[in-house]
């Protein structure tokens, strides 16, 4: 086992990126956005995970399946972020303490809840991150990265998509009857 130990970048340092022509200054805004918004979706990667394992009901098979496949998106993207803020000479933000600081949401906690009022917190966690992604994408825009504006532009439709299947799961119409008293 080796003992040497070299930092070769500190956290929350940019050098910018001369292979893709993104100055410093520029590629730290950008890297700044990027890592809210990777923080934001490992916030919501272990939201959906934990609503994923605890699902229980009538719907049960289809909303397991939801939820897991919803976690898996979050989890790719979040490597998307990570491999980009690196490109642009930035350190992605990394840690489950660091990650919850950063991120722009809040997690529902540790309790199980009922099924609506998971998937209300779920959708509302996705109504965040929408309204987020679409000012990193105008941001990475305004800055000239058309790249990363691209990678969140086809990132917030599959974010808004969840969002709207949720909505669905939330309506009021059901094939599950009421049980009756007679």
């Amino acid at each position: 086992m080796s003992t040497q130990e070299t930092v070769r970048q500190r956290a929350d340092t940019v050098e910018g990126s001369e292979a893709l022509r993104i100055d410093a200054d520029r590629a730290e805004q950008l890297v700044d956005a990027l890592n809210t918004d990777l923080a934001a979706t490992y916030v919501l990667y272990h939201q959906l995970k934990k609503h994923h394992w605890v699902v229980e009901g009538a719907e049960f098979r289809d909303l397991h399946l939801f939820l897991g496949e919803a976690a898996e998106e979050a989890e790719e993207f979040a490597d998307e972020l990570a491999e980009r803020a690196q490109a642009l000479g930035g350190v992605p933000v990394t840690g489950g303490k660091r990650l919850e600081e950063r991120a722009p949401v809040d997690p529902e906690g540790g309790d199980v809840y009922d099924i609506r009022t998971s998937l209300e917190n779920d959708m509302a966690m996705y109504g965040d991150i929408i309204e987020t992604l679409r000012d990193h994408v105008d941001l990475a825009q305004n800055l000239g990265d058309h790249a990363t504006a691209h990678m969140l532009r086809e990132n917030l439709i599959e974010v808004e998509e969840a969002a709207h299947h949720i909505e669905h799961y939330l309506e009021d119409d059901s094939l599950v009857l009421e049980e009756t008293t007679h």
